[in-house]
């Protein structure tokens, strides 16, 4: 009984430790965790948030069909260390991430979390999840909870997990021997992307290349050995950053000192960070990792996916080309938006003839599949009211104000543009309204409807929550 109890326990504080971790580097995550602590135990399932649900058929056949992986991890696990974790990679469900473990004080897991569609790269979450499985195995094998200290760890596991990620890229390229330290690079970049000079942040990439490959790099300018600054002057590495501003240019570091100023092509084992005012990007390998802003770390794009829309365009009577070029152009305009940190709606009007809007009209209308038009459009959209497009790309007003009658469903702390767009496409049943927040939120609304509003949910702190056996799990949803 207690050995049952405490299994629930460490579970527990490993998954509230994800679930808070993930949310923050991420959207609001779900997490999940399918399991058998011994070899001939059933598998069970923890998943409060059913993050899981319909993906019953493929982990049937995962699991089920052929059980003989567990042969096969049972050999695997004998000819290793009673501390060795070794660990088994994504299963490939849609639209989740996962990666798990194995390892002698604790047969199996595989823990899940939910694949954003915003996301830079899914293997910091994927190196995450992986410390997460570590951190079991190594709960199993002393049996000490410590107060929930491995939770405590995964809250806070986001430069940790992104380093890893960096340093398997770089061993994959350079080798083990790679010397590089990566935590304190990361560390340099998050201060000097809080550090402003003359009222501004920081652009420009600054790309740190190991010490034995830079005379590979072609430099524009070098520094002597004895002025070169450190890193840790984040200060004075600012000010040099005003040198590669607005151009190919990069400021060059070995991880420890400022060595110059290049103009060489990104070595692929470098790590090249982009700062783009009050964010920026973690690339390795030509890949972004990351992004950063506010101080901390987060697996964002910074821009909106609307993968919603593409879906409903389909549902219109267009053809595939005009679909193609009104998802190009919403998405040229909302991205446009969101750089330049201003808020803005667009009013998609499927209709023969336009709905009646209040606002500037146009005469004749513009044709936003030219380049010069739809650079204005992206100006247009700045002023207050929205821009009334027509579904073959044309733009017949902009300054647009939209009303309607109140309905349910409303956001009072949304603000006007977006409770105007539910209540207008709520009696124009033709019509999408795209709402971008200067704060970086995109809304698609249709039928008075958010389409791509996240559900708000609590990670169900304090409440033990009751694993099942997965079997039992996949029968019931094959009953429903």
């Amino acid at each position: 009984m207690l050995k049952k109890k405490y299994c629930k326990l460490a579970i527990q504080n490993i998954y509230n430790g994800l679930v808070e971790g993930l949310s923050n580097f991420s959207q609001q995550s779900r997490v999940a965790l399918i399991y058998a602590q011994h070899p001939s135990d059933q598998l069970r399932i923890y998943d409060p948030l059913k993050l899981l649900n319909g993906h019953g058929l493929r982990l049937k056949e995962i699991y089920f069909d052929d059980e003989a992986w567990r042969d096969t991890l049972c050999m695997r696990i004998s000819r290793q260390s009673p501390e060795h974790f070794i660990t088994l990679d994504n299963l490939q469900l849609a639209g989740i991430i996962s990666f798990g473990g194995s390892s002698r004080s604790f047969f199996y897991q595989m823990w899940f979390t939910d694949h954003h569609p915003d996301m830079c790269s899914i293997y910091p979450t994927e190196r995450w999840l992986e410390h997460a499985g570590w951190l079991m195995s190594q709960d199993f094998s002393m049996e000490n909870i410590s107060m929930g200290t491995s939770g405590h760890v995964l809250q806070n596991h986001a430069i940790h997990a992104i380093e890893d990620h960096i340093v398997d890229v770089r061993n994959r390229i350079l080798g083990i021997d790679a010397k590089m330290l990566i935590k304190p690079i990361l560390d340099t970049i998050l201060k000097l992307s809080k550090t402003r000079e003359e009222g501004y942040w920081p652009r420009g990439r600054l790309v740190f290349v190991d010490s034995e490959f830079l005379g590979s790099i072609h430099f524009l300018a070098k520094i002597q050995r004895l002025e070169r600054p450190f890193t840790s002057n984040i200060k004075h590495v600012r000010k040099l950053m005003l040198s590669v501003e607005y151009s190919d240019r990069k400021l060059i570091s070995d991880g420890n000192t400022i060595i110059g100023i290049s103009d060489s092509p990104v070595p692929e084992y470098a790590v090249s960070v982009f700062f783009k005012g009050d964010y920026g990007f973690v690339e390795i390998a030509g890949e972004p990792i990351c992004s950063f802003f506010d101080g901390t770390f987060h697996s964002t794009t910074r821009k909106a996916k609307l993968v919603e829309l593409e879906e409903l365009l389909l549902d219109f009577n267009m053809d595939a080309q005009q679909s193609t070029d009104l998802f190009q152009v919403v998405s040229k305009l909302v991205h446009t938006a969101q750089n330049k940190r201003h808020g803005g709606g667009l009013v998609l009007d499927f209709n023969e003839n336009p709905v009646n809007l209040s606002g500037h009209i146009l005469a004749p209308p513009l044709d936003l599949r030219k380049e010069e038009y739809l650079d204005l459009a992206s100006s247009l959209i700045k002023i207050d009211g929205a821009l009334h497009i027509m579904s073959n790309c044309t733009l017949v007003g902009f300054g647009c104000l939209l009303d309607g009658k109140s309905i349910s469903g409303e956001n009072m702390a949304r603000g006007a543009r977006y409770n105007s767009a539910l209540r207008f496409t709520a009696e124009h049943k033709q019509v999408i309204v795209v709402v971008v927040s200067s704060d970086r939120p995109v809304s698609i609304i249709y039928h008075g409807i958010e389409l791509n509003a996240h559900c708000e949910w609590s990670p169900l702190k304090g409440y033990l929550h009751q694993s099942e056996t997965l079997r039992k799990i996949l029968c019931l949803a094959e009953e429903i």
